[in-house]
C-alpha cells in the first residue's frame, strides 16, 4: 500500500517512473538543469532476499541507463520499504545515500552515516508518512510520528526554485541594460550614505542590490546565488526565501552606511553581495538546524567557505566588507527566527 501511494506522490513531485521487469525494484527520476535526481525504490515483500552485490548491480544499471541517454551527472538515493529495518539496514550499510521507510510505523529512518537530506525530498517523505498516519488513525496520531516533521515542512512541494531563478535573471538583465545605457543606472542606483542624508534617496537601498560593476562581479555573485539559492529556496519556500534575500541586502547596506558614518569614508557601492552572503548565512543556519548538514554539505564546510570569502574581502581592495557581514548575519538570524516563529523547531528522532 505504501509503495503505491509513494509512486503517486513522486509523480506529483515531477518525477517520472521507469518501468522494471522486477516489480520489487522501481526507480523514478527528475531531470534538473545539469543533472538528474534518481530515487531507487526497493519494496521488500515477504520472502524477498537481495544481496549487497545485487543491490549495487542495480544501481550501476541505473547509471548505465542515464549514460546511454547522455546524462552523466546522476544523483541516486535509495529508498528501502521494509517492515524489518534491520534487514534493510544491512543491505545499505555502506551506502550513505540510502534511507529506510518503515510502512508499519510510518517512519523515515535515516542513520548517522547517511545523508540527512536529498534536494529537499526528506521533508516530502516525512510529511507523506505523517499524512498516512493521520489518515489511518484519525486524530489519535502518535506524537513520535508527529515529531518527524522538521524545518523542511514548508518546502515539501517545491520542485522548482522560481524566486531564485527570477532574481538571477533580473540581475543579469539589469547588467545588460547598464552596458547599453552607460552610467545612467549607476548614477541613480548605487548606494552611498550621503545620497540618503543629502537627497533622501532611500530607494537606493534596493536599487544598489541589482547593479554590478563588471562582468566578473556579476558572474561571481550569480554563480553563488544560483547554486546556493536553489537549495535554500527548496528548503524554506518561495516567500521566506525572497524575504530573506531582501532583508539580507538591506542589512548589508545598513552596515555599509554605518561604516561610512563612523569612519567618514564616503563611497558608492553596488552589487548583490550582501543578499548573496545572506543566502549563505541562511544555508548555514539550515545546516545547523538539520543536524549539521544540508544536502551533502556540512555546516563546518559552509562556515569555512563563508569565513574564507570574508577573509578574501578584507584582503582585497574595493570590496564592501560591511555589506557582506551585515548580509550573512541577517540571513543566519532570519532563518533562526522563522524557525522559532513557525513552530517548526521539532527534532527528528531516528
Amino acid at each position: 500500500m505504501v509503495f503505491g501511494q509513494l509512486e503517486h506522490l513522486l509523480i506529483e513531485q515531477g518525477f517520472e517512473k521507469v518501468s522494471s521487469n522486477l516489480p520489487e525494484f522501481s526507480f523514478f527520476f527528475r531531470k534538473e538543469s545539469t543533472y538528474a535526481n534518481v530515487l531507487y525504490v526497493i519494496d521488500f515483500k515477504q520472502g524477498l532476499y537481495i544481496t549487497q552485490d545485487q543491490y549495487w548491480h542495480v544501481r550501476e544499471k541505473i547509471k548505465d541507463f542515464f549514460n546511454m541517454k547522455g546524462i552523466n551527472n546522476i544523483h541516486i538515493l535509495s529508498l528501502l520499504i521494509s517492515s524489518d529495518p534491520e534487514q534493510a539496514k544491512q543491505l545499505c550499510a555502506n551506502d550513505p545515500f540510502c534511507w529506510l521507510i518503515d510502512p508499519i510505523g510510518n517512519r523515515l529512518l535515516i542513520y548517522e552515516n547517511q545523508v540527512t537530506d536529498f534536494y529537499g525530498i526528506k521533508g516530502v517523505l516525512e510529511k507523506f508518512l505523517f499524512d498516512i498516519a493521520v489518515s489511518a488513525s484519525g486524530e489519535n496520531v502518535n506524537p513520535d510520528i508527529e515529531n518527524n516533521i522538521n524545518i523542511d515542512q514548508n518546502s515539501q512541494h517545491i520542485a522548482m526554485p522560481w524566486m531564485n531563478i527570477i532574481l538571477v535573471s533580473v540581475n543579469v538583465i539589469l547588467y545588460i541594460v547598464c552596458t547599453i545605457t552607460g552610467d545612467l543606472l549607476y548614477n541613480i542606483g548605487t548606494f552611498g550614505v550621503m545620497d540618503l542624508i543629502e537627497n533622501r534617496e532611500w530607494y537606493r537601498f534596493l536599487t544598489s542590490m541589482f547593479l554590478h560593476a563588471d562582468i566578473q562581479h556579476l558572474i561571481s555573485n550569480m554563480l553563488i546565488l544560483y547554486y546556493i539559492g536553489n537549495v535554500v529556496e527548496r528548503h524554506i519556500g518561495h516567500i521566506s526565501y525572497i524575504i530573506i534575500y531582501f532583508l539580507s541586502g538591506l542589512a548589508g547596506n545598513v552596515f555599509s552606511a554605518g561604516y561610512e558614518l563612523v569612519t567618514g569614508s564616503y563611497i558608492s557601492s553596488l552589487g548583490a553581495s550582501g543578499a548573496v552572503f545572506g543566502i549563505e548565512g541562511a544555508m548555514l543556519m539550515l545546516a545547523i538546524l538539520n543536524k549539521g548538514r544540508i544536502t551533502e554539505i556540512t555546516a563546518g564546510r559552509l562556515a569555512f567557505a563563508i569565513a574564507f570569502s570574508l577573509y578574501c574581502g578584507f584582503t582585497s581592495s574595493y570590496v564592501n566588507n560591511m555589506a557582506h557581514i551585515g548580509g550573512v548575519l541577517m540571513g543566519f538570524a532570519a532563518v533562526g527566527i522563522f524557525w522559532l516563529l513557525s513552530g517548526l523547531g521539532k527534532k527528528y528522532n531516528n
